[in-house]
């Protein structure tokens, strides 16, 4: 019988037996204002213009991305060696994957590393 209480923590009632004890739980929002439009008041506007991202290979018109060019490649990788997504680049899907093969390509040939030491 005196088993049975071995282990348990004392019940005072101020906490329930989950033992969650961190801060409580988000619920949804997504990082967005309640209400389901953009900030900047009626119509959804938003106070700051965000620019539309263009390619910049489609305007510099580059038909080829060389593995060999070290400095452009860079670009486009972040600092621990991860490839840049699309949507924070502006690149065009036909470009981002030639950048992608491009990127592996020269990191196989050791020109580009695969991840930095921290």
């Amino acid at each position: 019988m005196a088993d049975e209480t071995v282990g348990k923590a004392p019940e005072t009632g101020a906490a329930p037996q989950g033992g969650n004890d961190g801060p409580p739980a988000r619920s949804g929002g997504g990082g967005r204002p309640q209400g389901g439009r953009p900030s900047g008041g009626p119509g959804g506007r938003g106070k700051f213009f965000r620019r539309k991202k263009v390619c910049k290979f489609c305007t510099e018109k580059i038909d080829a991305i060389p593995y060999r060019d070290v400095r452009l490649l860079q670009g486009f990788v972040a600092e621990r060696g991860k490839i840049v997504p699309r949507r924070l680049t502006g690149v065009c899907t036909t470009h981002q994957r030639r950048l992608t093969r491009a990127i592996k390509q020269a990191r196989n040939i050791a020109l580009l590393p695969f991840a930095t030491r921290h």
